[in-house]
């Protein structure tokens, strides 16, 4: 199999995305902007936001060459990669499974991404903004081990999975400068198969991808069991 070559950059909206404004496109292969950050540079490749993003927040223009991706497109496919509640809720895990899927990258890298939010300041880079982490949601408990699920997923594609920030972030992945996007290790992926076992016999399922709608339905202490194996598995985040 040859290996890809792609190395694709999700853009988030926190307040260090302004730091990728500048960055050489060079390094990246593609650019995958969600919500509002198409607003931080110019040359992304793909806007991918919610159902429920507002319309006045979309771009007015976009060029023969970038794409908007829906849940039309995105929902089957994490649902191929077991579903949103335990890939979790949130569009920056989500722009990741769709990612290794519609692009099959070599690297992820991640930046405005981290989902730290101190209470005070800006949180978003536009300012104050609805964090979907804040949200009390039965799949947003334990960012850090959806964060390792879906690095554990893509090393099993040969996909690195990184962060182009430093200091606190609830993304278990190794911090790297852009010019170094493949020079970490990546993690072993034994063990994925009885997890993703484990959640295929709890049938915590929703095709539609809306799983608020039978969230009720759910016993989160047995999504946390599940999380908690998804952490352990991932070596950095036993560090945590």
């Amino acid at each position: 199999m040859t290996k890809s070559k792609n190395k694709v950059l999700i853009l988030g909206s926190a307040p260090t995305a302004l730091r990728a404004r500048d960055w050489a496109r060079t390094p990246f292969t593609h650019i995958v902007a969600i919500n509002n950050a198409w607003r931080v540079r110019a040359d992304w490749d793909f806007l991918i936001h919610p159902e429920d993003f507002p319309t006045k927040n979309m771009p007015t223009s976009v060029s023969d060459i970038q794409r908007i991706v829906t849940a039309n497109e995105y929902v089957p496919i994490q649902n191929g990669f077991g579903g949103f509640v335990y890939a979790g809720g949130t569009m920056a895990f989500t722009a990741g499974y769709w990612a290794l899927s519609a692009l099959q990258p070599s690297v992820l890298a991640y930046c405005g991404c981290d989902m730290i939010y101190s209470g005070q300041g800006r949180t978003h880079f536009y300012g104050n903004g609805a964090a979907d982490p804040l949200r009390p949601d039965v799949t947003l408990r334990l960012l850090e081990a959806k964060s390792a699920r879906l690095g554990l997923f893509a090393a099993a594609q040969g996909c690195r999975t990184v962060r182009l920030s430093e200091g606190p972030s609830r993304l278990v992945y190794p911090s790297v400068d852009s010019e170094d996007l493949s020079s970490v290790e990546m993690p072993s992926t034994s063990g994925m198969a009885e997890i993703i076992r484990s959640e295929s016999d709890l049938g915590y399922f929703v095709e539609s991808g809306r799983y608020w709608e039978v969230e009720t339905e759910f016993d989160p202490q047995k999504i946390d069991a599940i999380d908690q194996r998804w952490l352990s598995l991932y070596p950095s985040a036993t560090q945590l």
